[in-house]
Order: structure tokens, then sequence, then C-alpha cells
């Protein structure tokens, strides 16, 4: 009825559509099917109404983000350009985040609608249970009690999940390679939460050994540039992920600062460094790695255990 009040909608057939359309579009753009000519409603019905209600229930928004399949793109053009005529998204930003497509092993989009996809549920314990197989093969967690190897596996297994997930383009497709994504090599979630454990244990050993950090500073050294460099692109990555809507910067440069650390860390002495100085600056450097992979896994919605 509002919409009919303010002329949006219109006749046409038996059914209520919008005309959507601009004068300066280059593509085609055609009329939003608000209602069918047998009373049924659309997914554009209930888009709009949603943006109605959701403005009306909590007043000032700054932004809707949908982050919906990229082959719906159109519909949310029209979605958004029918709010844009009625009034409904005055002073509130709509923007659709295209996705891809998981994919099964055949590379097809698994088909939710015909019942070929695992459930969600089922695909995290499927994953929980590869990486049990994946800590076992790695000799990982051996000397930790079951229940403290069972929230390893959980973490690795989410790890897996969500930087496979995050770590692609968004509107890139991707195959969902159970394998693949809970290896402990590559680029992987597993593997940043192997390096991050890797310089815990190192941070641990010094604290035993007694070595100060709280007065310690770093002192770079050649072999130490590449990776201290490294970490100041960690804002401009985080900025990339903001204000593009797109992860996959933070993935990528968390991955690359997990790298640069195993290089370093295979490359120059550390806590076997006999310069007393310099073994407590590289030391507070790897703790400073520590925490930068520890927030940006943070943002990503991944947490790291304490040990492996």
């Amino acid at each position: 009825k509002d919409l009919a009040a303010r002329g949006i909608t219109e006749q046409s057939d038996g059914a209520i559509v919008i005309h959507v359309a601009r004068e300066e579009d280059n593509h085609d753009i055609p009329p939003l099917m608000y209602l069918k000519s047998n009373g049924a409603m659309t997914y554009g019905t209930t888009d709009i109404a949603t943006i109605y209600d959701r403005k009306k229930t909590h007043g000032e928004i700054a932004k809707m983000i949908y982050i919906v399949d990229k082959r719906q793109s159109l519909h949310f053009e029209q979605v958004f350009r029918a709010c844009d005529l009625a009034g409904y998204s005055d002073g509130i930003e709509l923007k659709h985040i295209g996705n891809g497509t998981v994919n099964g092993a055949d590379g097809k989009p698994f088909k939710t609608r015909e019942g070929k996809a695992m459930t969600f549920r089922d695909m995290v314990n499927t994953t929980i249970e590869k990486a049990r197989e994946r800590i076992a093969e790695a000799s990982l967690a051996e000397d930790l009690d079951d229940n403290a190897r069972a929230d390893i596996a959980q973490k690795v297994a989410v790890s897996a999940l969500k930087f496979t997930e995050l770590s692609n383009q968004t509107h890139m497709d991707y195959i969902f390679d159970i394998d693949r994504m809970t290896s402990f090599e590559g680029k992987t979630g597993p593997y940043l939460l192997y390096q991050t454990v890797r310089i815990k244990s190192l941070i641990r050993k010094s604290e035993a050994q007694n070595i100060d950090l709280q007065s310690a500073e770093i002192s770079i050294k050649e072999e130490d540039r590449a990776l201290a460099l490294l970490m100041g692109e960690f804002s401009d990555a985080l900025n990339l992920s903001i204000q593009n809507y797109a992860p996959h910067h933070l993935c990528e440069y968390v991955y690359k600062l997990a790298q640069a650390f195993s290089s370093f860390y295979g490359n120059v002495h550390i806590l076997s460094e006999e310069d007393e100085v310099l073994r407590a600056s590289r030391l507070l450097l790897c703790q400073k790695v520590a925490e930068q992979l520890e927030q940006g896994l943070s943002l990503l919605g991944i947490s790291i255990p304490d040990r492996m």
C-alpha cells in the first residue's frame, strides 16, 4: 500500500511491478516483479519489505551488506533501486558483496536445494575428524590430554574452514578440498596456527632461561630487516580489507608474515645467539610477530591454541 501510494508500483498483466531502469543505463534492467499475477510474493517483495522494516525498527542505519551469490547481482540492483525510488534507503549504503560458489570435487556448485550438499554440522564434524588425523600424522600434542587435543583439533578445523573461505577473493569460486585446507603446509589456516604456536613456544623457552624481554629493544640487523619491514604492512592490509569488503587482503598478509617468520627462523640464530643483546632483540621481534599474527587471525575469527 505504501509503495502504491508513492506511485512506485504499476499493474502489468495482473502482476505488480516496479520499473527501475534509468536513462543512463548501458545495459538492460528489467522491472522488478513485486507481486505475481496470482498474488504470490517474490524474493524482491521480501527483500524490500525487510529493508523497510529494518529502517523502521532500528532507526538510523549506516549500511546493509548482503553477502550473497554473485549470480544474484541483477536482483539486488533491482531491489536497491526500488528502495531508492521509495525513499526506504535514504542515508543507507546498500551493498551486495557477490560471492562465488563452493564447489565439489567435480567443480560444480553444491546444490543445497537438491540436498546434495553436506549440512554445516556435518562439514564441521568431518573437518574436525580430518584435523585429528593431521595432528596425529604430524606427531603434535602427543604430551597433552584428550581434552586438550580435542580443543586443538577444533581450533585447527575451524581455522581450516574459515581461512579457506576468507582467503579467496569473495567473487571467486573454490573447490571444497578437505585434504588441502587441513594441511599444516601451504596457504592454510592450520599452517598459520602452527607458525604462531611455534613462536609462542620460543618465547616460553626464553622465559624458562630467564631472558628479560621487558627491558629489551629491537635492534634491526640486515638479517632481520625483511621481517621487520613486512610488519609495517599490517595496517595497509587491514584498511584494504575494510574499505573493499575483502578479507582476503588480510589473509594474504598474515600468510606472508608467517612465511617470512619461517624463513627468518631457519636462517638466523635466535635462542642460540651468543650475543645477549642481539638474542633479546630477535626474541622481542619474534614476540611482536606473534602478537600481529594473533591480532590478524582474531580479526578473521580464528582462535589460536597455546600449544600444539
